[in-house]
């Protein structure tokens, strides 16, 4: 599928027809490889020039956000499908792929009815596009919002000894909790354990002799408890603390470990759903976004077509796909199709002397010639 398109029309001095027959003619024998199609622009209201002028100045900038919001969901459903692991699936238009909808460009009458000013055709265009990046901003939002909080416990469950959560790795057993009888959890560094080891009996009185047990180890830390009397715990914290090992604050709640479990479950499970969903709504939106994205174009190619030849509208429209080394060689077969005496005042810059084209990004070419990039 080529991703990159010239939307072009060119000036009709005796038939639309003949015209057509000519390019394809010329493009078969001098650049066979270059896909070519008819873009079929319905007569639109051209209204008056003044209103035509004003609208051709404002096209390339609502040009640049539609193409803007249309790569923003496709970028989106490329990481949502990275994201999932499903296989990646091809961008269609109510079940047509993208590049054939282009290709075979139909007017939608009822959406945008033809005899609708310009003006209104184009700023209903921009609110409908408005509308869904507005819905798209919320929809990531909501999915970032749970991926945020998963990330975070993960965060907690995945960090060294001295940040992360512990509840996962102590058990009810390791755990000692009576009117006289605390334990404590420890964070020794992994090369001090043979001095945890020595010395955790002597940093204060009431240690009950023989009660460290290793629980976990990571690559910085190593976890111990350490059983003790209640009334000499802080005493034990700031002599651990001078010694260089941590003393983690802990209390074992089965009920509270089950509810973060139950949390992260729900959160997972809230991230699954909200990734499916925003998955579907961006393919669908993808679809609508496109659509609007190449009646838009098809609005500025009529646009910039009349304040090129003139009325009454009179120019043949086609899209093709040139490969970047046919570029030139298409560029020649283009201009030779266009009135000749003409052809000097629009060379490029690289040619010539470089005119702007009206419609803001349209290359300085005798024809009108607009560039369409689907990725």
């Amino acid at each position: 599928m080529a991703t990159r398109y010239w939307s072009v029309s060119l000036p009709v001095r005796t038939s639309a027809s003949s015209l057509w027959n000519r390019l394809q003619d010329a493009i078969s024998k001098h650049s066979f490889d270059t896909p070519l199609y008819r873009f079929n622009i319905p007569n639109l209201r051209v209204g008056t020039l003044d209103s035509l002028l004003s609208l051709s100045d404002d096209l390339q900038k609502s040009n640049s956000f539609v193409e803007g919001v249309t790569h923003k969901i496709r970028r989106q459903i490329e990481d949502l499908e990275k994201a999932s692991g499903v296989e990646t699936s091809a961008l269609t238009v109510d079940g047509v792929p993208v590049d054939s909808y282009l290709t075979r460009f139909v007017w939608d009458e009822a959406k945008f009815p033809t005899m609708s000013p310009l003006r209104e055709i184009v700023d209903s265009i921009h609110h409908q596009v408005s509308k869904i990046e507005d819905d798209l901003k919320v929809r990531i939002a909501e999915y970032n919002n749970v991926r945020s909080q998963l990330n975070a416990i993960n965060r907690k469950q995945s960090g060294s000894l001295a940040v992360r959560d512990l509840s996962n790795l102590v058990k009810p057993e390791d755990i000692i909790a009576s009117e006289h009888l605390v334990t404590l959890l420890a964070i020794v560094p992994k090369y001090s354990q043979k001095d945890w080891l020595s010395s955790y009996e002597t940093l204060t009185s009431y240690v009950v002799p023989r009660s460290s047990k290793k629980l976990h180890e990571d690559n910085e830390y190593a976890l111990y408890t350490v059983t003790l009397f209640h009334r000499v715990a802080d005493n034990f914290r700031t002599n651990a603390r001078e010694r260089g090992f941590q003393i983690r604050d802990f209390e074992y709640s089965s009920e509270a470990q089950e509810s973060r479990k139950e949390e992260l479950e729900k959160l997972m499970r809230d991230q699954e759903t909200f990734r499916s969903t925003l998955l579907q709504w961006c393919y669908t939106s993808y679809g609508e976004v496109f659509s609007s994205w190449m009646h838009f174009c098809a609005v500025r190619v009529f646009a910039e077509s009349i304040l090129r030849y003139g009325l009454p509208p009179s120019f043949l429209a086609c899209v093709l796909a040139p490969s970047v080394k046919s570029e030139k060689k298409v560029r020649s077969i283009l201009e030779g199709l266009c009135d000749s005496t003409n052809s000097a005042f629009w060379k490029s810059e690289d040619d010539a002397g470089g005119m702007a084209g009206l419609g803001g990004d349209a290359d300085a070419h005798p024809y009108v010639c607009f560039t369409i990039n689907l990725v």
